[in-house]
């Protein structure tokens, strides 16, 4: 999120290129990704979704990861009960967070695959 914050959208001075453009000459599933979260950052909603439908629910699943790690460390921080419930709950939320978020990304781009 950093890393949105710091390149500015409206110029393509991006540091890390695709590089399945670079090779093939075709955009892959998740091209224009850093460019949509530097949009979205900055509130520019609309306009992240046409670089890349799949961003605004990428950028949630990463905000409410950072969120929820904040939140479970504070917990863990002040009791040293129950951690393995706190382990088991955030790996359960987080898988079940993953899926959902990556899921469309990820049968696209096994569809898009070859053969």
């Amino acid at each position: 999120m950093g890393y949105s914050l710091f390149y500015s959208p409206d110029e393509e001075k991006y540091p890390v290129p695709c590089i399945h453009e670079k090779l093939t000459g075709e955009p892959c599933p998740s091209c224009g990704m850093s460019h949509a979260f530097s949009l979205i950052v900055r509130g520019r909603l609309a306009e992240a979704l046409e670089w890349n439908p799949h961003s605004l629910r990428l950028f949630l699943f990463f905000a409410l990861q950072l969120l929820m790690r904040i939140i479970l460390a504070a917990v863990a921080f002040r009791t040293t009960k129950n951690l393995r419930a706190i382990s088991v709950t955030d790996a359960v939320v987080s898988s079940v967070m993953a899926l959902t978020a990556f899921w469309p990304l990820l049968r696209m781009m096994w569809l898009s695959l070859p053969g």
